[in-house]
């Protein structure tokens, strides 16, 4: 074993003399190494449960090696190094990903972006040039090398590494490597289905949140302005984001996955885990003043929508035996796109992306909440005599209450499907709080006043209140009181 450790304690006791041949050699001897190890050592995770200790001794070595100012070139070499231990495209850990499931919302929203990628390199190569198209694809040179590694273990040893090293490249290299990096760790991600159990998921969704919330915006500043990064580059980049999401979120989160060993906090924790990743999407990513093209942006939010709509979707049959915590996430999709859709003045938080993302949820939470309302009421008269499951009475009173609550920005009230003479007061100053998104509902609120549940009757009162209020009705009703009053 001492060995392999004389190319990492060499490379450091004498970095200033290595040039980018040397370097490439030293990284030679450790993939060989390696993959020595793999070939020799086959069964030694099944038997003994851990990786052998030369892959821990050379894990020890990797974070050793980062390339000084002068080999910065080094970066990429090293990383792709890193990449090709982990789970490929080819692996037969992602063949299922052909068959991930694409949920049928059952409602008036198309799914116009719903698709599975990982069964191509990376799908958007043809639109970036020179680096760009170096990042959106595999690393073709090493994929054939690697095709008899199959070592979770070690992959699961290898991510946090890489994720570390990453974080620590020049920002240049970082913006180059980016979507191969997201890439590989989306890939990692969705091993959940056919794995459950594996730490694997779980360490990747890790790295991907933490990349995220370290480089996200850092990466469109520096990349789209000082470091003038081609925007093919950066929209490789949010491609590849919005994948990763598309497909984890939509095919491996909120869902009832089986698994044979988790404990109860196992379970929890990755309740938790699924929690985190759509919160970093729905209150970091955005939120921020990134650069994603408008296209993106739709796709995130409609992944969002997409999880947000299963309670409502699904026969009242599933619903009936649905675990809790997937129409718990169900419910959180829900609030996201409240959030998304609301302004606050008092935060100071308003951007252009911001508004832009206002403006394309205000329009998707419309249709959410004109489904939901219109399913329930349909639903409930199907029924007769029976009641709806609790998963989807709590989403209804959710909805109502949050519908009630919302306060939306000037701009994005603009694009509501309103009457041309409804919209005319929307400029006013006075207006400003007011929520002329309950405009766009009223037919389903008055179809509601039959609703069986008295809660459901009572909030959809307090919102045709609002209605009346929003149409200055409440005036007109005082100055006829007053009137009467005078007689």
């Amino acid at each position: 074993m001492f060995l392999f450790e004389l190319p990492g304690e060499l490379y450091v006791q004498a970095q200033r003399m290595f040039d980018d041949n040397m370097y490439t050699q030293l990284l030679a001897i450790i993939d060989l190494a390696v993959k020595q190890t793999m070939i020799t050592n086959e069964n030694y995770e099944t038997e003994f449960g851990n990786v052998p200790p030369v892959l821990r001794t050379i894990l020890e070595i990797f974070p050793l090696l980062s390339p000084t100012e002068q080999l910065s070139s080094m970066w990429l070499v090293l990383l792709r190094e890193l990449l090709q231990y982990l789970p490929k495209s080819d692996s037969p850990l992602q063949n299922k990903e052909n068959e991930a499931e694409q949920p049928g919302t059952g409602d008036n929203i198309p799914d116009v972006h719903a698709r599975t990628k990982y069964d191509a390199p990376n799908g958007n190569a043809q639109i970036s040039p020179n680096n760009a198209q170096a990042s959106c694809r595999s690393s073709e040179s090493t994929s054939t090398a690697m095709e008899g590694i199959r070592s979770h273990l070690f992959a699961e040893k290898l991510i946090p590494v890489l994720v570390d090293l990453f974080l620590r490249a020049p920002a240049v290299e970082k913006c180059i490597i980016f979507p191969e990096i997201v890439q590989s760790l989306g890939r990692c991600m969705t091993t959940r289905r056919d794995n459950p159990d594996s730490s694997l998921w779980r360490l990747a969704v890790e790295g991907f949140n933490c990349i995220l919330v370290n480089d996200v915006c850092k990466f469109t500043v520096n990349c789209g302005q000082g470091l003038k990064v081609s925007r093919p580059a950066r929209l490789c980049v949010w491609k590849e984001i919005a994948d990763v999401y598309e497909i984890f979120l939509v095919g491996h989160c909120g869902r009832a996955l089986p698994s044979n060993s988790l404990s109860a906090e196992a379970l929890k924790a990755d309740e938790s885990l699924e929690m985190s990743i759509l919160d970093i999407l729905g209150d970091k990513v955005l939120k921020s003043p990134i650069d994603a093209p408008f296209d993106i942006l739709q796709r995130l939010v409609s992944t969002i929508d997409r999880c947000a709509s299963r309670t409502c979707s699904l026969p009242i049959e599933t619903v009936e035996v649905m675990p809790v915590h997937c129409s718990k996430f169900s419910l959180t999709c829900l609030q996201k796109l409240f959030s998304l859709s609301s302004f606050d003045d008092e935060a100071n938080d308003w951007n252009l992306t911001r508004a832009e993302v206002s403006k394309i949820s205000i329009m998707v939470l419309m249709s959410r909440c004109e489904y939901i309302l219109n399913k329930f009421l349909a639903d409930e008269n199907d029924l007769g005599e029976r009641q709806l499951p609790a998963a989807r009475l709590e989403e209804i009173i959710y909805v109502l209450q949050e519908l009630a609550r919302l306060k939306i920005h000037l701009d994005t009230a603009s694009i509501l499907p309103l009457h041309p003479l409804l919209k005319g007061g929307l400029g006013v100053e006075e207006n400003k709080d007011k929520c002329p998104h309950l405009l766009v509902l009223f037919p389903s609120f008055c179809e509601l006043v039959v609703s069986r549940e008295a809660r459901v009757r009572e909030l959809v009162q307090v919102v045709l209140r609002l209605v009346g209020r929003e149409l200055a009705l409440e005036k007109v009703s005082t100055a006829v009181d007053v009137q009467k009053n005078a007689s």
